[in-house]
């Protein structure tokens, strides 16, 4: 996709093929337009390289990174296909070029799709130094994001899932959004992005702490290192020891948060739903369930480019046959 969006010309026709045609697809959430709720989760584009195919291929907003103060290298044996589960184990520990090398690449896109940035601790950084860590971060992309998702859930960084608790977050939110402050972008849209891991206890906390602090919305969730959830792929999690799984293993538990987010902010919180939607059917079930955006990476893996065409087609179908003449009516009507 990056040697033939080279070609003049191409992406050009490419998005006039694949574009979503629906305006009622059209969603508006955070203050940002997405032609479609559909887009592409952090970790598929992780340097920035190729964000603009990827919009391309009908997706309505695509969020690169994970991003970190200081570039990284990741894990060696870092993604294994779980292909009798149809799912994915990741344990790539955040690798990137660094924020600032990812700054200016964004800097100079063209395409005018939503735009997220993910940004996580630099693996070498000690824990109490985080917040000091993401603010670095923010001061180099801020300027550049349609809005800034904190990754603090990613199993692959040794404590950061430590980062979950409320008092952590709410320390991070502070200095992240001082940061903010400092560089021009205070409403800039700040979300957090959530492990299926955490008890229902401690999200329904979470969800509790972001409405009061007036979040602009929670993306739930990241991979699950619950491995019994691919049972039938026993021999590439044994080859594989560490890491977090993702795709159809992690689709039940995903809707199970994303259910209880929507029961616990009422409705006062866009929510991102990602993680194991693979299907029409997957992505209307979330729709139904509260979530106001969709995201996929394993399915966009398996399915291919034009994955994405195949899903906002249905959906369309889906609003046809429905009571609601918008994606935005099914998401309130639906979750009440």
């Amino acid at each position: 996709m990056r040697f033939l969006a080279a070609i003049p010309g191409f992406l050009t026709l490419t998005d006039w093929l694949l574009r979503p045609r629906d305006p009622a697809l059209r969603v508006r959430v955070v203050g940002l337009e997405f032609r479609t709720p559909l887009g592409i989760a952090a970790g598929l584009d992780k340097n920035a390289t190729w964000f603009e195919p990827l919009m391309a291929l009908g997706f309505g907003a695509v969020e690169v990174g994970t991003a970190t103060a200081q570039a990284q290298p990741g894990t060696p044996r870092n993604v294994t296909r779980l292909y009798k589960d149809r799912g994915l184990i990741n344990a790539m520990g955040f690798p990137n070029e660094g924020a600032e090398a990812i700054a200016a690449r964004v800097a100079r896109r063209r395409k005018a799709e939503v735009l997220g940035i993910n940004i996580g601790k630099t693996k070498v950084v000690e824990l109490d130094d985080a917040v000091a860590d993401y603010r670095r971060s923010t001061r180099q992309l801020a300027p550049h994001a349609d809005y800034l998702a904190l990754n603090v859930s990613s199993p692959n960084t040794p404590g950061l899932r430590e980062l979950q608790t409320v008092e952590r977050l709410t320390k991070l939110i502070a200095g992240v959004r001082e940061e903010l402050r400092g560089c021009g972008r205070p409403e800039l849209p700040l979300l957090i992005k959530l492990a299926p891991d955490l008890a229902d206890a401690e999200i329904e906390a979470i969800a509790t702490m972001a409405v009061e602090l007036g979040l602009a919305g929670i993306i739930a969730t990241n991979t699950t290192t619950d491995t019994s959830v691919a049972a039938n792929s026993a021999a590439e999690l044994a080859a594989q020891s560490h890491g977090g799984v993702s795709g159809r293993p992690l689709k039940a538990r995903s809707l199970e948060v994303l259910r209880l987010l929507r029961a616990t902010t009422g409705g006062r919180l866009p929510l991102v739903s990602v993680g194991g939607m693979e299907t029409v059917d997957d992505a209307w079930e979330r729709i139904l369930a509260g979530a106001s955006l969709l995201q996929a990476y394993t399915a966009f893996v398996y399915e291919g480019p034009l994955w994405a065409r195949r899903i906002n087609r249905g959906l369309s179908r889906r609003l046809r046959e429905s009571q609601w003449g918008s994606l935005e009516e099914a998401v309130g009507g639906g979750a009440s």
